[in-house]
């Protein structure tokens, strides 16, 4: 049915991480696909300060990221489905519409979080990216 899928975890929420985790390796075991796994470094939103940050401070960030999201695969991924990372950096949303464009993945993998009143208002990463995204989107509770 699909060959390659982009799970898109927030290793920050274990709990969601695991949730998504566990339906993704199934799937991509199932299916023999191929699974990409996304790390999204938040902006803070805030134009003036992203501007004054240096290039160094970025890849600091990103390296933290890569270092953390390594780790944390090596811990939750079966050896055999020899996942590849990705580490990006922007509005989450944005990164996992990006990427998963870029990868030419056939299904994305996110995990659901309970609403805060924003998320009614604004509509949270895991709403915008299944409006939005071309490929089919498993949001998982």
């Amino acid at each position: 049915m699909f060959k390659s899928l982009l799970l898109a975890i927030d290793i920050n929420d274990p709990e969601a991480a695991a949730r998504s985790t566990k339906a993704a390796v199934q799937m991509a075991t199932d299916q023999g696909a191929e699974l990409h796994i996304l790390n999204v470094v938040p902006d803070d939103g805030m134009p003036i300060v992203s501007a004054s940050l240096t290039a160094d401070h970025n890849e600091s960030a990103l390296g933290a990221a890569q270092s953390a999201l390594k780790s944390w695969a090596e811990g939750s991924i079966p050896d055999a489905l020899a996942p590849r990372l990705h580490v990006a950096r922007g509005r989450i949303y944005d990164q996992i519409l990006r990427v998963s464009d870029e990868l030419g993945v056939d299904v994305i993998v996110v995990a659901a979080h309970s609403p805060a009143l924003r998320d009614y208002l604004l509509g949270s990463n895991a709403a915008r990216v299944a409006r939005h995204a071309k490929q089919s989107v498993f949001v998982i509770r």
